[in-house]
């Protein structure tokens, strides 16, 4: 549990980086063998690209990284339940585990809206764990809005 806070730390400040250039406020860090090996935060208006999620960004730059697409075995932290472009993403790069921070209640694809992983026709298993700073990561989102409203 120490190191689910400690990696949800390091992408809740990737996710204030987002807010800072009016980007939505989520972070995302790949972690293999308790290193961080990728970072991303949502950065999809800056960079005119609508797949560029934090957990995509993140993938990204971990495939890089280690210069292999496939990411067994890593884990990946990331402030919001993910939607379905990036459970599918983090499927197809084998993902071990998601942990996220705050649920959302509007496009989350693991237990929101959707509960992708629940199907058996994937050719990967994933696991998930929500909740883990529930309270910060969900702070920084509402207040983002908050101001822009």
């Amino acid at each position: 549990m120490d190191n689910h806070i400690v990696f949800m730390k390091q992408a809740l400040a990737l996710a204030e980086q987002a807010a800072e250039k009016g980007e939505v406020p989520v972070g995302a860090v790949v972690v293999a063998d308790g290193e961080v090996i990728g970072k991303g935060f949502n950065c999809p208006i800056g960079s005119s690209d609508p797949t560029a999620h934090a957990e995509i960004v993140a993938l990204r730059d971990a495939a890089k990284n280690i210069e292999n697409y496939r990411l067994a075995g890593c884990d990946l932290y990331v402030t919001i339940e993910p939607c379905t472009m990036c459970v599918g993403a983090m499927i197809h790069a084998r993902i071990n585990q998601v942990i996220f921070g705050a649920p959302e209640p509007r496009a989350g694809a693991l237990t929101s809206q959707l509960a992708l992983l629940d199907a058996d026709h994937f050719n990967h298993a994933m696991k998930w764990t929500g909740g883990i700073l529930e309270d910060q990561c969900r702070a920084l989102m509402k207040d983002f809005f908050k101001q822009r409203r």
